[in-house]
């Protein structure tokens, strides 16, 4: 038999769960590809994973650093993701597509994670100076080797490199014991069963897909269907024909998702879908909910954290505009320095610090070792404030706050309140300098399907309804001075939006106004 719920904070090391599931449910699925008949069982990742462990032994100097993760195939990823883990291996996941650079470009790019060895499904590129290993594929055999020499490596664990949305260069390292510390909360909290099957489109080599996804539904003992990347086209019966439970997502999916096309069936079997990775605007969870009729579960998280810091209840109040409580880990707020001039709408906003067993206690950047204080608080960089129950809600970066004249403007108080235009699919505030006020708020906006052929009146309609939105809900010194329709947002690969690109030469202006309030 499986695991049972009950045992999902168990310590057992990430070996110990992988051999617990082989023996008593080997046969059962843990990985299924969408667009292929190719299932990968228990028994299966067990196989994988001695496979790996015997390599590690037999060729201790190519594994002994930090490996390069490069594999193109998501269920290889998984599978070799996992099985490195267990071995006591340090695994940086890289994005497949880096693949492409040439070896000068690709060793700038991987510089900062310090690899030893990469090991990918590409050929390596020539005049390189990593060592490169081809995946190791074996065959699948019905039971466990015997005889096969385990070994006891207590390290392991992954290292992940990310400018977030600071642009300071960060590398963190994440052991595998703060890794499954998290992935058994996350399994805990979304009630996952043997009986669950997820949903991930989510790139793989992100702290969230990595834990959220792979290692919840590991130690849960479910299965997760895992896609290369998100597809519209016949979404909705690929989620039925898979028997999908819950789905993995982000605010960029949810917003597609939300518009039923016609032949549209909602699955009956499905019971949540997480957002994570970006800010969820409040008008889009409650359009979703009332057309597609799944509850939201909105959560926040970050690479520092092994991907979850708060996330609203499963079962129980789930609060509108918030991302829910602490999830096993300690939260406070830093009082934010306003000088004698300045002034907030709302003062109890503070920068939220963060401590716990899934929290870093340093960077591998030492130029970031201010972010922590002598007892291990780590600031996050983000604003929020707590409600008397409990609930975070966020409110912008520290980096994001615009100073207009003396007044904290924090950007997604707009965002919010824009995105409840209908045409208007994703919201993004930057502060530009003023010669009066020092800094003022300017809105950038995406709309749903426009393009540089969209007639100037269509554009209009959107700047009035913008205006008319703004101005009944945010005090006029709040509202942007200006709005500007881009053609397509600059986005990281989990849907964030780039504001510092915002500027950019590839960003595409469809038309702009300025507002007079």
């Amino acid at each position: 038999m499986a695991y049972r719920p009950d045992q999902l904070t168990k310590e057992e090391t990430l070996k110990e769960i992988i051999q617990g599931h082989a023996r008593h449910s080997g046969g059962s699925p843990y990985l299924l590809a969408v667009h292929s008949d190719r299932v990968v069982t228990y028994l299966e990742l067990a196989l994988r994973m001695d496979e790996w462990r015997r390599e590690v032994t037999r060729f201790p100097a190519v594994f002994e650093g930090r490996l390069g993760l490069m594999i193109e195939d998501p269920i290889d990823f998984a599978v070799t993701f996992v099985a490195l883990l267990a071995s006591g291996c340090w695994v940086a996941p890289v994005d497949p597509a880096l693949g492409a650079l040439s070896a000068t470009h690709l060793g700038v790019r991987l510089a900062p994670l310090e690899l030893t060895g990469v090991i990918s499904d590409r050929p390596a590129p020539e005049g390189g100076d990593l060592r490169w290993r081809d995946i190791h594929v074996v065959e699948v055999h019905r039971e466990v080797e015997e005889g096969v020499e385990r070994l006891d490596r207590s390290g392991g664990g992954v290292v992940l490199s990310s400018s977030g949305t600071s642009g300071t260069p960060k590398v963190v390292a994440l052991s595998n014991r703060q890794l499954l510390h998290t992935a058994r909360l996350v399994a805990k909290h979304n009630e996952l069963t043997p009986a669950d099957r997820g949903f991930n489109p989510l790139p793989l080599w992100h702290i969230n897909a990595e834990v959220v996804a792979v290692l919840s539904t590991l130690v849960a003992g479910s299965s997760l269907a895992i896609d290369d990347h998100f597809h519209r086209t016949d979404f909705w019966s690929t989620i039925e024909r898979l028997g999908v439970t819950w789905i993995n997502a982000v605010p960029a999916i949810i917003a597609i998702l939300m518009n039923l096309r016609e032949g549209d069936v909602v699955p009956g079997g499905l019971r949540f879908i997480r957002s994570a990775s970006a800010p969820l605007a409040p008008a889009l969870l409650a359009q979703f909910e009332k057309s597609v009729r799944i509850p939201i579960i909105e959560t926040y998280g970050m690479t520092e954290a092994a991907s979850q810091i708060c996330a609203n209840p499963l079962a129980g109040p789930r609060k509108t505009g918030s991302v829910g409580r602490p999830v096993g880990v300690e939260l406070r707020l830093r009082p934010i320095d306003l000088d004698a001039n300045e002034t907030s709408s709302q003062p109890e906003i503070g920068e939220i610090e963060i401590r716990g067993p899934s929290v870093i206690s340093h960077y591998e950047s030492t130029a970031l070792g201010d972010r922590f204080d002598d007892d291990g608080w780590l600031r996050t960089g983000d604003h929020g404030y707590l409600d008397d129950d409990g609930y975070l809600f966020l409110v912008g970066r520290a980096d994001d706050v615009i100073n207009r004249g003396g007044e904290k403007i924090f950007p997604r108080e707009i965002e919010d309140v824009v995105l409840g235009v209908p045409a208007i699919s994703k919201a993004a505030v930057i502060g530009v300098a003023d010669e009066v006020f020092g800094q003022v708020p300017v809105l950038y906006v995406q709309l749903h399907g426009a393009d540089r052929g969209t007639a100037e009146g269509d554009f209009e309609a959107v700047f009035d309804d913008a205006h008319r939105l703004l101005a009944g809900v945010l005090a006029r010194a709040r509202r942007p001075v200006e709005i500007v329709v881009v053609e397509t947002m600059p986005t990281h690969a989990t849907g964030k939006i780039q504001k510092k690109a915002l500027h950019g030469e590839d960003v595409i202006v469809l038309a702009r106004s300025a507002f007079a309030w």
